[in-house]
């Protein structure tokens, strides 16, 4: 069987794990009970992965999250009848605010009603725990099944008796009016205490629970009033799905190995904490949500990088608990989504030396410096050796945000985040307890940074900044310069970098690409979205609303009937490619969109833009 499309998807989320469900009902993807755990459900990646179909046999169907949730809403149109679907995954009881998901059980929870005439429903469960190695054994057992299995034990709740084959158990049954049937299927290891079965009141009462829950963080944390607010809503919820509650640290996605391109090698697990895209979710949060996790972010920060010394490189990316090893390899075993192998568990640029993460992480702190309050001796420490770290390694090359696999360049977005590394460390002076002699240091580096990026990272040939110190390769990052504070958007030498980029590095819809270089990998790549609303968020900044408009309208072109974006888009097809939903895209839309609301506040008040580090104002160039 062809593999659905990516975006044919919705996401279920209980902040510690998380499942895709296909339109047609298959939850082909969950990994259980974190989201780096081996999946139990994986055909996303093989067939013979595992599934778990709930459907009516017949009809066409339209879903949509219930309002300020992430419960997932399906109403089915058959020929007999109307029927209701309703799924999501449990929080933890009374879980509220800034408690959501603290105590949430392995559950998913799945509920059928039929609203009009008779509506038939077929079911085919078929559990593969370990990616796929593990059949487990199934049998009846009161109210339902249990599966066992390797170092998983699951218990399906179901008043509907399931025909058990081959690891495997399917059945249909009929709806009438008014009538109802709710399943639960909950995970545990399997020397834990045994589950019991739920009862249909019982499994209602979670998925009440659950949608209480949702709509209590909503209204606790989502004041955005702009521009596109309910996508930027939506999009803050999307990524506290991402959030790993125990620790609060952020996957970027919660799959591997959805391709960049179909059939190709591009294929890499993201189910781990990026600094980078930790730091700049907190951002986005700042906007569409409300930045209370920051505490519990940079305690997860603080703990990992117990060992970290001055000098020594920052490890760009743990596991959500805090790992530090983080090696790759392959499943050979699986075919990957659409024969685009391999596939990959674990993520080799664990090891890479990636400079730009020192100012992602320091610019975090500095936006979201009221709610960390007053940071202890560990969480002073930790920021100042970042901060001294970059001064002390900016000269040197590496792998880039784009973590290429070649050898390492002198990239312009690491400098960059160095500089901003010196700069935020610079405004935080005073609540870090900086003494003299270092903030002498910063402010020279600072300087520093800023000569060699306007003398090396500026093409006259291309005319535009570019990937990489006297390189005429064009890069999405650049975009960066003006948001960061480095340069006004207005500066002739952006304007004509985003025109360059708008002409030179687009396709036929007017999405960006990342670069278009050698990178050390076999194959294209598509456009990708969170460059395409960083192209969005400079014309912000330029106070070009019409054009910041007309290109984030592009980009949102692209999400799915439930607002979920991938990373990357294909080209030619429009389809949705990488792994799924991606925070990057998600963290990208929030601040282009916050970037035009403001634009159109000066616009309103004939107030010019001027996003360039306070700080900086004496050494404007």
């Amino acid at each position: 069987m062809r593999a659905p499309p990516i975006s044919d998807y919705a996401l279920l989320s209980n902040c510690h794990s998380a499942l895709l469900v296909s339109r047609r009902g298959s939850v082909d993807w969950l990994c259980w009970p974190r989201f780096d755990s081996p999946s139990v459900f994986g055909r996303m990646l093989g067939a013979e992965a595992g599934h778990w179909v709930l459907r009516p046999v017949r009809g066409r169907s339209h879903r949509r999250y219930l309002e300020r949730t992430l419960v997932l809403e399906t109403l089915h149109h058959t020929p007999t009848g109307i029927a209701v679907q309703v799924e999501a995954m449990a929080l933890g009881w009374g879980n509220r605010e800034h408690s959501l998901g603290a105590n949430a059980p392995g559950m998913l929870l799945r509920r059928v009603m039929c609203v009009e005439g008779q509506v038939e429903f077929e079911t085919d469960f078929r559990p593969r725990p370990e990616y796929g190695l593990v059949h487990p054994l199934l049998r009846e057992v009161e109210g339902g099944l249990s599966a066992r299995g390797g170092a998983d034990m699951l218990r399906l709740s179901s008043p509907v008796r399931l025909r058990i084959e081959d690891c495997s158990a399917s059945g249909r049954f009929t709806l009438r009016a008014g009538e109802s049937v709710s399943f639960a299927l909950e995970h545990r290891a399997w020397w834990e205490p045994p589950l019991r079965a739920w009862s249909q009141g019982e499994i209602d009462a979670w998925l009440r629970d659950t949608v209480e829950g949702w709509r209590s963080w909503s209204d606790m944390h989502q004041n955005y009033e702009g521009p596109w607010r309910e996508l930027v809503h939506h999009s803050g919820r999307v990524l506290q799905a991402l959030t790993f509650q125990p620790t609060g640290a952020i996957v970027a996605a919660p799959t591997t190995s959805l391709p960049e391109s179909v059939g190709g090698e591009r294929n890499w697990d993201y189910r781990y904490t990026w600094l980078r895209d930790a730091s700049l979710t907190l951002e986005a949060l700042w906007v569409a949500a409300c930045p209370d996790e920051a505490e519990v972010f940079f305690d997860f920060l603080t703990s990992a990088m117990t060992q970290m010394h001055r000098g020594e490189d920052l490890q760009i990316m743990f596991g959500i608990g805090g790992e530090r090893d983080l090696s790759e390899r392959v499943l050979p075993h699986l075919p990957g989504w659409r024969g685009s192998w391999p596939v990959r568990v674990g993520n080799g640029a664990w090891t890479q030396r990636q400079l730009d993460v020192y100012g992602e992480v320091l610019g975090a702190a500095h936006r979201l410096k009221a709610q960390l309050g007053g940071l202890d001796e560990a969480g002073r420490q930790f920021l100042m050796t970042l901060a001294d770290t970059a001064a002390d390694r900016w000269t040197e090359p590496d792998q880039g945000i784009w973590e290429m696999r070649g050898p390492p360049r002198h990239h312009l977005y690491s400098k960059l985040m160095c500089w901003v590394a010196m700069d935020r460390a610079l405004e935080l002076k005073d609540m870090l307890g900086a003494d003299a002699e270092r903030v002498a240091r910063w402010k020279r580096v600072r300087r520093d940074i800023r000569a060699a990026i306007l003398e090396h990272g500026w093409s006259a040939q291309v005319g535009a900044f570019t990937q990489s110190f006297d390189s005429d390769v064009l890069d999405a990052s650049v975009l960066m310069l003006p948001s960061c504070g480095f340069l006004p958007a207005s500066d002739p030498r952006m304007r004509a970098t985003m025109e360059v980029i708008a002409t030179d590095l687009t396709d036929a819809r007017g999405l960006v690409y990342r670069y278009r270089a050698e990178d050390g990998l076999e194959g294209e790549e598509g456009t990708f979205l969170l460059c395409t609303f960083w192209l969005a968020q400079a014309y912000a900044l330029a106070d070009e609303v019409e054009r910041a408009r007309e290109t984030f309208t592009q980009a949102v072109e692209h999400v799915n009937d439930v607002g979920l974006l991938s990373e990357e888009v294909e080209p030619e097809s429009g389809e949705l490619l990488g792994n799924f939903p991606q925070a990057f895209s998600h963290i990208g839309l929030v601040n282009a969109a916050w970037a035009i609301t403001q634009a159109e506040e000066r616009r309103r008040w004939r107030v010019p833009s001027a996003r360039v580090s306070p700080s900086m104002e004496s050494e404007r160039v």
